[in-house]
């Protein structure tokens, strides 16, 4: 008798880390719901090319920045695949400002989409996961690292991190594990934007300096960060839990002074 296809929730699934997770996942036989705030067109793109696989698909509207909409997105899903086996908070947004130019709604709604809308999916989500159920969060170096105008971002991002190891402690007698992908500098539309405007820094020639700089000598791929979600989704990564993996072509490893050698 065949088993039912495993469920997986991605949110923020219509661009980026979200849909290149959704299409991986999917491509893994999984049957994958995403979540969208305003793009329902993009939304449907997403859930027609995952059904073009052989799978099924749910697009679900949620403004993550009112975390009382979790719990009715999450039950949405559940009718429809009965069950949740893999979580993946992917989504985040904010006001790319100095701190002290923060404005408190920009605080509190950077805080509800990324921590508050987190647990509350964590908690929604959890009580319809059997044994081997995943749960994985999109970091980003700011979490540990002083990015320019990610002050608040890098806060929520880092007290994910911190949820992911109580998480991991809390969830593991039921056999789910809760990890966390920091990917370092990807080649995306949002990459782009916070260089260009953001820092003022033309796309090709920062693009080049960070080459230079990585180990590696490549930017990441929104592939390289699907697929390291996709591993720690499947039933390979059992033992694995608690951890925040860095994904970064090895830059964060590279000292001050390796870098005056390898750089212009």
């Amino acid at each position: 008798m065949a088993h039912a296809p495993r469920v997986a929730l991605v949110t923020g699934g219509t661009r980026g880390f979200g849909r290149g997770i959704a299409f991986h996942l999917a491509a893994d036989g999984l049957d994958c719901a995403i979540t969208y705030r305003t793009r329902a067109d993009l939304a449907r793109e997403v859930v027609a090319q995952i059904e073009a696989l052989g799978r099924r698909s749910l697009a679900v509207p949620l403004a993550l920045e009112e975390p009382a909409q979790v719990p009715g997105a999450v039950a949405k899903i559940v009718e429809m695949f009965g069950r949740v086996d893999v979580l993946v908070a992917n989504a985040a947004a904010t006001a790319f400002r100095p701190m002290l130019e923060q404005k408190p709604h920009n605080v509190e709604k950077t805080l509800a989409i990324s921590v508050r809308s987190f647990v509350a999916a964590v908690q929604a989500a959890a009580p319809h996961m059997a044994d081997g159920g995943r749960i994985v969060v999109v970091s980003g170096i700011d979490s540990h690292q002083a990015m320019a105008g990610h002050g608040v971002l890098g806060a929520a991002k880092a007290a994910m991190e911190s949820l992911v190891r109580i998480l991991a402690l809390e969830l593991g007698p039921r056999g789910i594990t809760v990890n966390a992908v920091s990917p370092g500098l990807v080649d995306t539309d949002s990459s782009r934007l916070y260089l260009e405007k953001g820092l003022g820094r033309a796309w090709e020639a920062a693009a080049a300096r960070m080459i230079a700089a990585t180990p590696l000598r490549r930017l990441g791929k929104v592939e390289d960060v699907a697929s390291l979600v996709a591993y720690l989704a499947s039933p390979s990564a059992g033992f694995l839990t608690g951890q925040t993996i860095i994904l970064d072509g090895g830059l964060t490893i590279v000292s001050p002074f390796q870098r005056l050698l390898d750089t212009p």
